[in-house]
């Protein structure tokens, strides 16, 4: 006598794929609980946690192709975290007006076109510009180029910033390590050596803004160690302190922090300040690699002011995206 094997029922089908939902569904809504002990893995899942939603259209693809009702049903507990954590920077939260018009650009070491980019970000129309990872061969460029529509500046080591309005109490922030008490005995030489960070005020006609800018240590990914991400720690730990202890109450913070502000490692920062593209923004707004920009790690963050738009610049010669906000008293 000859069986026939017979087809699982509907709800048996597809048991994989609905592990595999339940799973996804776990590891978003629990990304906080994953440990940053071995290779900062919490941080790098953080950092890319918005991509995680593909492969929900995936998982359903496969579990309407094994006509698996249990699986498209456990499916439900990913799309509800996906859209429970970035469902409202999908909006437009922008509003008409503002008092300020702020752009950041890591415009790149290697930059081939300086000049360009100088002139591109001079038609932005910002009133504040902030500059990072501007080299000795082309700070002369860009003071060039910027000096007719931007009459006050300062650069300090590789970061700068460029203004309408009248500049004071320029001074260099050390972000290069989290000395603590011990940072007043470091000789002014290594100093200026690693200065990433500056802090300025801005003379607008609603009163002072302090303002810094900064460039944060940068980022690795390799086999060994993981997400290496230990100097972009420190001055995210430094940049902090200094936050802290601002005694202007109007703060905005621009540059490269070379990270997302999901990561746990800006907690010193997110904790006092936010985002003006979660605020205000339509959209993730990733600003790296300019080609396909994955990730947004050129941030506009604020304290004690309005954020009433945010948005990317069209590419530069950077390999960088610029990003602009307008801001409001």
């Amino acid at each position: 006598m000859i069986r026939v094997a017979s087809r699982p029922a509907p709800w048996k089908r597809g048991p994989v794929l609905a592990a595999l939902a339940l799973l996804l569904g776990l590891f978003m809504q629990l990304h906080a609980w994953i440990p940053n002990r071995i290779g900062n893995l919490g941080s790098l899942a953080e950092t890319v946690l918005p991509w995680f939603g593909l492969f929900i259209p995936v998982l359903l693809a496969g579990a309407l192709w094994r006509r698996s009702p249990s699986a498209v049903a456990a499916l439900l507990l990913p799309a509800v975290v996906w859209l429970n954590l970035f469902g409202p920077l999908l909006s437009d939260k922008s509003h008409a007006g503002g008092d300020l018009t702020v752009v950041s650009h890591n415009v790149g070491a290697d930059n081939p076109d300086p000049a360009g980019t100088a002139r591109d970000l001079s038609a932005s129309g910002a009133d504040l510009l902030a500059l990072v990872e501007i080299t000795p061969q082309a700070k002369p460029v860009y003071e060039k180029a910027l000096a007719k529509t931007y009459p006050y500046h300062s650069v300090r080591g590789t970061v700068g910033l460029w203004s309408r309005l009248p500049l004071s109490d320029t001074e260099p922030v050390d972000t290069a390590m989290d000395y603590g008490p011990l940072a007043a005995t470091k000789p002014d030489a290594v100093k200026a050596a690693y200065t990433r960070a500056l802090r300025a005020t801005v003379a607008t006609h609603r009163g002072p803004l302090a303002v810094y800018v900064a460039h944060l240590g940068s980022v690795r990914v390799n086999p060994r160690a993981g997400f290496w991400t230990d100097s972009r720690d420190r001055g995210a730990r430094a940049l902090g302190q200094a936050v802290a202890a601002e005694q202007n109450e109007r703060v905005v913070l621009l540059g490269d922090l070379n990270g997302a502000t999901d990561d746990r490692a800006f907690a010193a920062l997110t904790s006092q300040l936010r985002s003006t593209q979660d605020a205000a923004g339509s959209g993730f707004g990733f600003t790296w690699p300019a080609t396909f920009p994955v990730v947004r790690i050129d941030q506009i963050m604020v304290r004690g002011v309005t954020p009433e738009s945010s948005w990317s610049l069209p590419a530069t010669a950077s390999d960088h995206l610029p990003v602009a906000a307008e801001i409001s008293w």
